[in-house]
């Protein structure tokens, strides 16, 4: 291995920096203030939307003296001061308890803010509609009076306006609704839903894991509405316990299983001017996922994505808006499993453009309105992130990807009606997040690098900035300002897989650095195909306690996260605990023959699948982790939901062996005494208790010590500065008492 830090940073194409910073440059950084309002990163702009005319710019901001709550903030795109649009505070009650249907929704959607959490342009852009604790409110834009749509008991949810304006759907009681604005007259578009029927909603499993979270879809003229019928009668109940401080409560949640039977999902096309229902035929199994649901732009046609229920194909449909049976257009087909997506871009000729990683990566394809390929768009050794928009105009599809390394995003147009390279509409060097306007009229985009916090803009076509809409400056003024020169930026680098495979890490290395000195190393990991940690982009403030507690903290993608080729994220396949835990033991290893890293003194944290990361590390023979600290872990894969499970493990009456060798219970007798801080929401409706007590007492069956801190009310993450202070705190001292010598 490498015998210097110099040596191994040569092999690994970094530059490592050896520049203690002045002791009076560097200010110290706490707990007490991460976790504290404003926050750190400064201000920051999200769901920044244009008007559809083009002319003023919303966005959600949260408040500087409660991040957790945000209100309605506009600006104009010429020029002046943003203003607060809707102030969250004079409709919002914190008191407020949502329905448990919002509650679920809002946990699904991982959206933990209150107040304004979104909004809807109508296509006049004289209106926005606003959705606040469950209940509608219309903003006119002009007199910016606020009018309250909806008073009701229940809360309604995934409000839509119509297409054309004068309305806005709704779903309330499990039941889908459209209510006439100027009137205020409410009718019900499906049948009454109650028990395990619901209309107009995602199920669960879409909502967590297909990334659907409506049911129902407005035709582009507003005359007609696919809805969503759900029958949760096959779903087994979970009867789980919902504990708070205060008390608990017993909730049967219908939680699918994998191997276990979903939902049955059906739709309809109901018509608003008849009043009638047309069902339209998924097939004869009825065992399958409701992907995705579009309209043709004339709205003449609905083309729905049916994906099986071992998710090895996906198939394209295409109906017509008056009924009848349904066209195969086309079937991605995988042996381990299609990735879903939200590419599919239809042109006005019947055409369209698809995603596919047939190739190896994902890219893009036009098709004719027959479904048969023209051409492939985009090629190379990089995968499509997403498309952005598509400007038909000018025969142009915009998309974000990682186009030059994994570890940058950026956004890209390229010409698809014939062979083109794409061109970068963003500057390198950090990471993009944007949202295309009116098909290639301008982008909102979010940046930031690790000497840049987030900042948000509009830009014009050619990439030009118009106007800020968040500037986030860095300056003296900022709140991180006086602890920029007291931590060192991230360093990035390289290693080898077993199989040769190219992982990306980055190093934060601890305040006042000395490679004179040896420094115990925390390894903070996600490691699943839902999450990318490696990112040229802002470090979050609460990483930078590890620094000024005197860690290095060390992230690495292993095999299986996203945003790599086909063949690096299914490596995995029916084997989660196998390739993604053989990388994080190499990285640990490979930090072993660093001369400034304390060989004996490496842990590893994670949360959700990095919980299990964690888990796994630490009872694998011969680890180089001494102690770990896992949160909200799933132990056992067949406790979790069909989708997710499925799409990697296979069912379990398929892959049984590597279900029991993955089972974290099963490999107990590997954990050291006292190197383990288990921790888990007492309410988590995602990854249930279960895996956590089952850990505990087979822990306490073999008289392994270990540490416990249970968070009662929470679900499957903790929300808010008081309990994420306290969590930090408690990694803080367990990792001193783990990692830190005796003194």
């Amino acid at each position: 291995m490498f015998k210097t830090a110099t040596a191994a940073a040569a092999l690994l194409g970094v530059t490592l920096m050896f520049s203690p910073m002045s002791a009076a440059a560097q200010a110290t950084l706490t707990p007490e203030r991460v976790f504290a309002d404003p926050d750190l990163s400064g201000p920051k702009a999200v769901g920044a939307k244009l008007s559809p005319d083009g002319t003023l710019l919303t966005f959600l901001k949260p408040k500087l003296s409660n991040a957790t709550v945000q209100d309605l903030w506009a600006v104009d795109v010429k020029g002046g001061e943003p203003y607060v649009l809707v102030d969250a505070d004079s409709l919002s009650s914190a008191g407020k308890e949502l329905s448990e249907a919002e509650k679920a929704r809002r946990e699904r959607m991982r959206v933990s803010a209150r107040g304004v959490v979104a909004y809807d342009w109508d296509s006049s852009s004289k209106s926005i509609l606003v959705p606040l604790d469950g209940d509608i409110y219309i903003v006119d834009r002009a007199t910016k009076k606020i009018t309250r749509a909806t008073q009701t008991e229940g809360d309604e949810v995934d409000a839509k306006l119509n297409p054309k304006g004068g309305q806005v759907a709704y779903v309330r009681d499990q039941t889908l609704y459209v209510q006439d604005l100027a009137t205020g007259k409410e009718i019900a578009v499906s049948p009454k839903g109650e028990g395990v029927i619901s209309y107009g909603v995602a199920e669960f499993i879409s909502q967590e894991e297909l990334g659907r979270y409506t049911g129902y879809w407005w035709s582009p003229d507003g005359s007609k509405i696919v809805y969503a019928k759900v029958d949760e009668t096959p779903v087994d109940i979970v009867e789980r316990f919902e504990i708070s401080g205060t008390g608990a409560k017993i909730i049967d949640q219908r939680y699918p299983k994998a191997g276990r039977p979903n939902a049955i999902v059906s739709l309809f096309v109901h018509d608003m001017k008849t009043g009638t229902d047309t069902p339209l035929d998924l097939g004869a199994n009825t065992d399958i996922y409701l992907a995705r649901v579009n309209w043709a732009a004339d709205g003449q046609s609905i083309y729905v994505q049916r994906l099986s229920r071992n998710q090895q194909t996906l198939d394209l449909l295409k109906y017509s808006a008056t009924g009848g049976a349904a066209q195969t257009v086309l079937s991605e087909t995988s042996d381990t499993w299609v990735e879903l997506h939200n590419d599919l871009r239809l042109l006005k000729d019947g055409g369209f453009i698809w995603s596919s990683e047939r190739d190896g990566n994902n890219h893009l394809y036009l098709y004719d309105k027959a479904g048969k390929l023209v051409r492939q768009v985009t090629h190379g050794d990089f995968p499509v992130a997403k498309v952005a928009a598509l400007d038909e105009a000018k025969g142009e599809v915009w998309f974000e990807a990682s186009y030059k390394t994994p570890i940058e995003m950026g956004l890209y147009k390229v010409a698809y009606t014939k062979a083109a390279e794409p061109v970068a509409l963003t500057k390198d060097g950090g990471w993009w997040a944007t949202d295309v306007a009116g098909n290639g009229k301008a982008f909102i985009g979010t940046y930031s690098d690790p000497a840049t916090p987030s900042q948000t803009a509009l830009y014009d076509s050619t990439g030009k900035r118009v106007r800020w809409i968040e500037e986030n400056a860095y300056t003296d003024k900022h709140p991180y300002f006086a602890y920029k020169d007291s931590y060192s930026a991230p360093e990035f680098g390289t290693m080898k897989a077993a199989d040769g495979e190219t992982l990306h890490w980055l190093m934060l290395k601890p305040k006042g650095f000395d490679p004179a000195k040896k420094y115990p190393v925390i390894v903070s990991i996600y490691g699943g195909p839902a999450r990318q940690d490696v990112k040229r982009a802002w470090v979050s403030p609460a990483n930078r306690l590890f620094q000024e507690a005197g860690y290095i903290v060390f992230v690495l993608d292993n095999r299986g996260t996203p945003n790599r080729s086909v063949k690096f994220q299914r490596a995995i396949y029916k084997s989660f605990g196998g390739a993604d835990i053989d990388d994080q033991i190499a990285g640990g290893k490979w930090l072993q023959t660093l001369p400034y890293v304390k060989a004996d003194k490496i842990g590893m944290m994670g949360w959700s699948q990095g919980g299990f990361v964690t888990l796994m590390a630490l009872t694998a023979k011969d680890t180089p982790f001494v102690a770990g600290a896992a949160g909200a872990p799933p132990t056992e894969w067949g406790l979790y939901d069909t989708a997710y499970t499925e799409r990697y493990m296979s069912m379990p009456q398929a892959n049984a062996e590597n279900y029991a060798k993955y089972d974290v219970v099963n490999r107990l007798d590997n954990l050291k005494p006292n190197s383990l801080l288990l921790m888990h929401g007492m309410a988590d409706d995602n990854v249930i208790l279960q895996n956590t007590t089952r850990v505990i007492d087979g822990l306490q069956k073999k008289s392994i010590p270990f540490e416990l801190m249970l968070f009662p009310g929470e679900r499957h993450g903790v929300r808010g500065n008081a309990k994420n202070l306290f969590r930090y705190r408690l990694y803080l001292d367990f990792f001193a008492r783990k990692l830190k010598d005796s003194e």
